[in-house]
């Protein structure tokens, strides 16, 4: 029994000193470390969050330590807020007596909500401290954001709460119809490069109306946004040729995330959906990225869709998905699509010259062209594909085979493929893939030799002297300049970019 009393005594002696080292401090003496002296929080438009940043702040003294204020500097009027290691302290602004063991770190989450009017008026800037300890120990971490003005286009409130709705086919969803008289935004038909937009829900173009998208516009949708072009509305979108890196003229249209980790993640909006008795559509000098499709062409009035110089980037299932659509293309280029990057189903008439059609997604499945004459519970099922010609054109990707032809003998079938580079894995005794001796079908095709882009996992598609599709085109199809601006020599190259050597 006397044995166990002893060790009963040990114990406690044991606790009581290990317990006591745990909860002596000292006071902070201003020789904290951290992860970096500014935190930068990328662009942002105004009164959207942001995305949460992290500092980290070391300890490396011996010592236990007693932070006796960790704050912003604006205090409770700052436009930041924090995270102290899981701590919300006063309304995210403030907190008091933050302890740091020796040898140890904390993290500090922050994030901001802003207006343009918070900012520096001269370079939008807005600005804050956090603030360690004060007097002759103080230390101070900056943080910076850019503020960025926009149009902001969205679906009103009704009287109950819930939001206002319009219809894309048959289906109910957030959104609105554009208004050319708009009492706060004037003519929202109209898309300037004066200020980027951000789009929430489904932006509608009205019946009979255009709308215009002048060179330079930038357009950022919302998760589950996207542009609904009605029936008997149009579509324009007017870029030109751009001369510095900045893409001054070109159209943009992507995400409302701008932070860096977001520039190439597929799937962040909806569409462009173009209705099936929508009329005189025009693309020029467009770059989409990151959709989920990124144009959804339903079918037209029997006007032809002209699109030119275009590039459609990491859209989360296709590029291009057109059903009996009227689409004559020059100077396209596509890549990176979860189902493919070009669809076109039930029918239609389709020409591509100069178009590079990649796709880069990592599957089994994926593949850049589908052609098909049928659709599942469409009535009929089956509709003529009366043509799809490509001419001077690149189509390739990661998968074995990247162009699947999906006939049903019910309808016509009519496809042509002209100076073409292609990627195909296996064509066998299939009579559809007989590439070297079916001139009805296929003429001067190079198959299964590897173009060389620039780089691929930037969506740089340039040739140089090097690639198998250098001087491999027909003058006969040859589009005089390339999606570049650049004037193609003859014999021209395959695909949208006429070549150069890559940037050392």
């Amino acid at each position: 029994m006397r044995h166990y009393i002893v060790l009963f005594i040990f114990g406690l002696l044991l606790i009581s000193t290990s317990c006591r080292t745990d909860f002596d401090t000292v006071a902070s003496s201003g020789d904290l470390k951290f992860s970096k002296d500014t935190v930068y929080l990328d662009t942002v438009f105004k009164n959207i969050g942001s995305s949460t940043y992290q500092l980290k702040v070391f300890n490396r003294s011996k010592n236990d330590i007693s932070i006796p204020s960790i704050q912003l500097k604006k205090g409770l009027n700052s436009k930041y807020r924090m995270t102290v290691d899981g701590m919300n302290g006063d309304n995210g602004k403030i907190f008091k007596d933050v302890t740091l063991l020796a040898k140890d770190s904390l993290y500090i989450f922050i994030e901001t909500t802003a207006d343009i009017t918070d900012a520096n008026p001269t370079d939008f800037l807005y600005t804050d401290e956090i603030q360690f300890d004060s007097g002759l120990n103080l230390q101070e971490v900056a943080l910076v954001t850019l503020i960025q003005d926009a149009v902001f286009l969205y679906p009103k409130q009704n009287p109950d709460g819930s939001k206002e709705k319009i219809q894309i086919e048959g289906k109910s969803v957030d959104g609105f119809y554009l208004d050319e008289n708009d009492a706060v935004n004037g003519n929202e038909l109209l898309f300037t490069n004066q200020k980027p937009y951000v789009i929430y829900g489904y932006a509608g173009v009205p019946e009979n109306k255009t709308i215009t998208f002048e060179a330079g516009a930038r357009v950022h949708f919302h998760a589950n946004s996207g542009l609904l072009v009605d029936n008997k509305a149009s579509l324009q979108v007017n870029g030109t040729i751009s001369t510095t890196d900045k893409l001054e003229n070109e159209i943009i249209f992507e995400g409302d995330r701008l932070e860096p980790e977001y520039a190439d993640i597929p799937g962040q909006w909806g569409s462009i959906l173009l209705a099936t008795s929508s009329s005189n559509h025009s693309i020029n000098h467009l770059t989409l990225k990151n959709a989920t499709i990124g144009l959804s062409i339903q079918g037209q009035d029997g006007t032809t869709f002209q699109l030119k110089n275009t590039q459609i980037y990491n859209c989360s299932q296709y590029g291009i998905l057109a059903k009996n659509a009227l689409l004559n293309s020059e100077n396209l280029v596509i890549n990176y699509c979860g189902l493919a990057s070009l669809s076109c189903i039930y029918g239609g008439n389709y020409v591509f010259t100069h178009a590079t059609i990649n796709n880069n997604w990592q599957s089994s499945t994926q593949v850049a062209v589908h052609l098909s004459n049928s659709l599942v519970g469409a009535k009929p099922e089956n509709n003529a594909l009366t043509q799809a010609t490509f001419n001077n054109c690149i189509i390739y990707g990661s998968n074995w085979n990247e162009f699947n032809l999906d006939k049903n003998p019910n309808a016509a079938f009519i496809y042509q493929l002209n100076n073409c580079l292609l990627k195909f894995g296996g064509s066998g005794t299939n009579p559809d893939y007989q590439f070297a001796t079916d001139p009805v079908h296929y003429n001067q095709i190079i198959l299964n030799q590897d173009p060389k882009f620039y780089k691929v996992s930037q969506n740089k598609f340039n040739i140089d002297k090097n690639s198998s599709a250098f001087a491999k085109g027909n003058p006969a199809f040859a589009i005089p300049t390339d999606i570049l601006g650049k004037t193609r020599t003859s014999p021209p190259d395959l695909g949208a970019y006429q070549s150069a050597d890559f940037p050392k």
